[in-house]
Parts: C-alpha cells; structure tokens; sequence
C-alpha cells in the first residue's frame, strides 16, 4: 500500500464512497449504502474514461480500502471502513 502514490482521484473515490447516497444517484435496483457504488457511476462522476476509473478502483480494492460486489455484468464498490481504520491506526502509530 506504501508504493502506491496518492492520487486526487483515489481520495475523491473515497470521500464520495463515504456517503454514497449524499454523493451518487439512487439506482433502480439496490442501495448504494448497502451495495455499493457501480464503477460505471463513479466513472461519470469522475468525468473520465471508464478504464481509468476502473483501474482506480481495482487499486483501492486491492489494497482493501473498498469492497468489490461483482452483480450480473457489473461491479460495485463500497469502503471497508474497518480496513481503513486498521490503515489509519497503524499510520497514528508511526509505523
């Protein structure tokens, strides 16, 4: 996770995930909250390529930061806040 540089857009993703209602149109089917976020919606907000965004995402769910939720075709990311806190005790620590 400590290669990976920071990235505007990374924590953009992660901001946003953390109230995806606030953030995200509702979808037809499913919540937000509960189930996450389709890359193909992050991607719009992101106002790129879908292959960038979901190369940002892949990123982030690779590290754990988020959850991926594979539905049919789609994917759906949401934050794994323990994951994260875990992260961010051990940068408090001084590791």
């Amino acid at each position: 996770m400590l290669r990976i540089p920071a990235s505007e857009r990374r924590l953009d993703i992660l901001e946003w995930l953390k109230e995806p209602a606030r953030h995200f149109p509702r979808p037809r089917h499913g919540d937000v909250v509960q189930d996450g976020v389709a890359a193909d919606v992050v991607a719009a907000k992101l106002g790129g390529c879908r292959r960038v965004a979901d190369s940002h995402l892949a990123l982030l769910a690779g590290v754990g930061l988020l959850r991926a939720k594979r539905v049919g075709r789609r994917t759906y990311y949401r934050r794994d806040e323990m994951r994260i806190a875990e992260v961010a005790r051990m940068f408090e620590k001084g590791w």
